[in-house]
């Protein structure tokens, strides 16, 4: 788990958002790409939101958000 200004380990990077960027109102999207998942931070129920959810892009579950590399998804 990453604590205070701690930057993630290579290959992952910090997705950036407001200060107020709350799950209530963004949705962290993820989808898997050669291998490796790539990120993003929409707005929650908009219209990009429900287009990337058409083009095969996951919610990534709030428990998830922040999580250390142990817990990040395989690629199976």
């Amino acid at each position: 788990m990453l604590v205070g200004d701690e930057a993630p380990q290579p290959p992952w990077l910090r997705i950036q958002g407001s200060g107020d960027a709350t799950t209530m109102w963004f949705a962290v999207m993820r989808r898997q790409e050669r291998g490796v998942y790539i990120g993003t931070l929409v707005f929650r129920h908009g219209d990009h939101h429900t287009l990337l959810r058409e083009r095969g892009w996951e919610e990534v579950p709030i428990d998830e958000i922040g999580s250390s590399l142990a817990g990040a998804p395989s690629d199976g």
